[in-house]
């Protein structure tokens, strides 16, 4: 085995019990939501308030900066007025990709254009076990219909 191998695979065992690198957030939900509002992409609050420890509010404080751009490759791709109306405040289920994780936001149903877009060009994926239709977008990236929104999980920044 040549040198140049033999460090590959020590490399490659070193690596195989690494953890992934936890994913970059926005410290400041002032931070995310001029990213947002630069693109188009509006907001809503039960609450009228952005306070991550409230579930009224809708915050975007410790979102994932992936989250963020996929939301805006979203409103790029679907031509379509987006408006989230959640986003990493407390409030919502629990798990590794969650709200309070900064995986997911909840974008309105109000807008016959966001609804199609998602049903006519994402493949239908099932239902979660609490009855909401999923459906899948060629980056992997999860929208399930919830009622008066859609919960959409952003593993990745494309739509």
């Amino acid at each position: 085995m040549s040198a140049r191998a033999a460090v590959a695979v020590v490399a490659s065992v070193l690596l195989a019990g690494t953890a992934q690198a936890a994913p970059a957030k926005y410290a400041r939900h002032a931070d995310a939501a001029a990213q947002l509002k630069k693109a188009g992409v509006t907001w809503t609050s039960s609450g009228n308030c952005s306070n991550r420890d409230q579930g009224t509010c809708t915050s975007f404080t410790k979102i994932n900066k992936a989250t963020v751009s996929g939301i805006i490759a979203f409103k790029k791709a679907s031509r379509c007025k987006v408006v989230v109306t959640a986003g990493s405040e407390k409030g919502h289920s629990p798990g590794t990709y969650s709200h309070w994780n900064g995986y997911k936001v909840d974008v309105s149903t109000r807008y016959s254009c966001t609804n199609n877009h998602i049903t006519r060009t994402f493949k239908k994926a099932g239902k979660r076990s609490d009855g909401a239709t999923l459906y899948k977008s060629p980056a992997g990236n999860i929208y399930a219909r919830e009622g008066n929104h859609w919960d959409i999980t952003y593993y990745n920044s494309k739509a």
